[in-house]
């Protein structure tokens, strides 16, 4: 009787642990059907039976987007499920942003066009004598200055004007043995006496006035030749001149040079006969044509340019030596080119980007960039004509601009985290502190007149409750498009919402405020616990 008992139990026991043991090995091989787990990084991803005919790439938590999962599962970083990216919205297809938020950010857009624009360059440069206009008033005998009619330099004269007498005294001789030949009636020595004058250099007139009143003439006067300006006087009254000294520079005004500086990168860009335009500070309603006459060899050590000499147009004589001027230079003839709003492109010192709106998602691209043409930039490469461009925006003023540091601002100031594998590129951290400032959600339309902010409702669980703030594990939040996740809300006051406790269910309002997300209202909902 005994022996037949102790049979029975052991048969039990052994039935039971077959039982345990069947159990265990099914629920293994189908937990190991359901995933693949995350140490084979090669396995194959699979879409969830809802999303069937869809690939994807990999699981992740959008608040990291930087850490990839093979399968999906609960985040390690915070408390929300890992969203899964599909083969069909990739990182290769941009940053999605709503319309409402390109609204909020005052995004707006421009479109790449090809227009016919010819070379131009804007430099700056300043006026001065045209050089190849200037004149010299020389003495070709030996005597002296008894008197100067030109003063100064920088005086105005006009053509024909006397600038100098000059006393010569070597004159006298050979003019009185001329006359007394002449009255002697001796024709062939007075006419010998006429040449050797005219090699004294007695001019022609002189002669004739010598003939006519019978009067030695013992002055002569220097006249200027061209109407302008006395550049340079070599002479004072009661000094000695010999032949050949310089007694007056005068130049003549009727064109003046205009030397443009032209930075060392562009010399190559300037040519001798492009067309110029040039408007004084002064008056910079008129504007002065003129040409390029050549590009000066040699440049500016100090500031690396070279200077193009340039010929304008000045028989008003409204121009002087001296005046600063804007100076355009212009080809004949314009060429298609490929242009977008020079604030369009994020420049960063080693490479130029533009953002490229693709339907819903912009898209950084690399591009090339060739001169700027007024507010416009030339594209060389990395666009087509057509295609949309951002063209201002907040996130673009940043003073070390480059693609690192624009592209996160998007995440900054969007929805922290979408299960569309939108936007989600906020800082990662153990618990929500870098989601108690998260950027505005899409703000309900306000009358005017009115400032209210957006009030939000979702139902969560309490994990915490502390002096200044309530930890809720939530769930999705669809007026800012948030997935279920645990996160702080802060308390309008310490002793506010004093009989809520954690593990209650509540209902809730929050709004956001100056430091985060800033509760309303919170009630315990039914069936949670009290």
């Amino acid at each position: 009787m005994k022996r037949s008992l102790a049979t029975k139990i052991l048969l039990l026991a052994a039935a039971g642990a077959l039982i345990g043991y069947g159990g265990y090995w099914l629920g293994a091989n189908r937990s190991a059907g359901a995933a693949g787990g995350h140490g084979d990084r090669n396995a194959p991803a699979t879409a969830s039976p809802s999303d069937s005919g869809r690939r994807v790439l990999y699981w992740h938590d959008p608040m990291v987007p930087g850490k990839r999962f093979d399968k999906p599962g609960k985040s390690p970083f915070m408390d929300m499920q890992l969203v899964p990216v599909y083969a069909d919205e990739g990182e290769s297809a941009g940053i999605k942003i709503s319309p409402t938020l390109q609204q909020n950010l005052g995004i707006r857009f421009a479109t790449v066009r090809r227009e016919e624009v010819a070379d131009s360059l804007d430099l700056v440069g300043t006026t001065q004598f045209d050089a190849s206009r200037e004149e010299v008033i020389q003495s070709r005998t030996a005597g002296y200055i008894d008197r100067l009619h030109v003063r100064a330099p920088l005086q105005q004269v006009r053509r024909g004007q006397s600038v100098a007498s000059v006393f010569v005294p070597e004159w006298i001789a050979p003019q009185e043995e001329y006359l007394a030949l002449k009255r002697g009636g001796d024709t062939a020595l007075a006419s010998a006496a006429r040449q050797r004058m005219r090699a004294l250099s007695i001019p022609d007139s002189l002669v004739t006035e010598l003939e006519r009143t019978g009067h030695v003439q013992t002055h002569q006067l220097l006249a200027s030749p061209v109407s302008g300006i006395v550049s340079e006087l070599g002479a004072r009254e009661g000094a000695q001149v010999t032949p050949g000294m310089t007694i007056a520079k005068v130049v003549g005004l009727q064109t003046v040079w205009l030397l443009a500086e032209v930075p060392e990168a562009l010399i190559g860009s300037a040519r001798a006969g492009m067309r110029v335009s040039a408007t004084a500070d002064g008056e910079a309603r008129r504007t002065h044509e003129g040409k390029v006459r050549e590009i000066l060899p040699g440049v500016n050590a100090a500031t690396r340019t070279a200077q193009a000499r340039i010929e304008l147009d000045n028989r008003d004589a409204s121009l002087m030596p001296g005046m600063l001027m804007r100076v355009r230079l212009s080809a004949a003839a314009a060429k298609p080119r490929l242009i977008v709003p020079t604030e369009a492109v994020i420049a960063s010192g080693t490479r130029s980007t533009v953002l490229v709106a693709q339907g819903d998602r912009l898209r950084p691209v690399v591009i090339t960039t060739g001169r700027e043409i007024g507010d416009a930039t030339e594209i060389l490469s990395g666009l087509e004509e057509g295609q949309k461009v951002v063209a201002s925006g907040q996130f673009l003023i940043d003073s070390e601009a480059n693609l690192k540091s624009v592209l996160p601002k998007f995440a900054g100031e969007a929805p922290a985290a979408r299960a569309d594998g939108g936007i989600g590129q906020a800082p990662a951290a153990d618990r929500m502190d870098a989601m108690k400032k998260p950027p505005a959600a899409p703000a309900r339309a306000q009358k005017p007149g009115k400032a209210t902010a957006t009030v939000h409702t979702a139902v969560g669980k309490v994990e915490e409750v502390s002096a200044d703030a309530i930890t809720l594990s939530h769930g999705p939040v669809a007026t800012l498009q948030w997935p279920p996740m645990t996160m702080d809300f802060m308390k309008p006051a310490p002793d506010a919402f004093k009989d809520i406790k954690a593990g209650q269910t509540v209902e809730f309002d929050f709004i956001e405020g100056a430091d985060g997300y800033l509760l309303k209202r919170v009630v315990v909902t039914k069936g949670g616990k009290q």
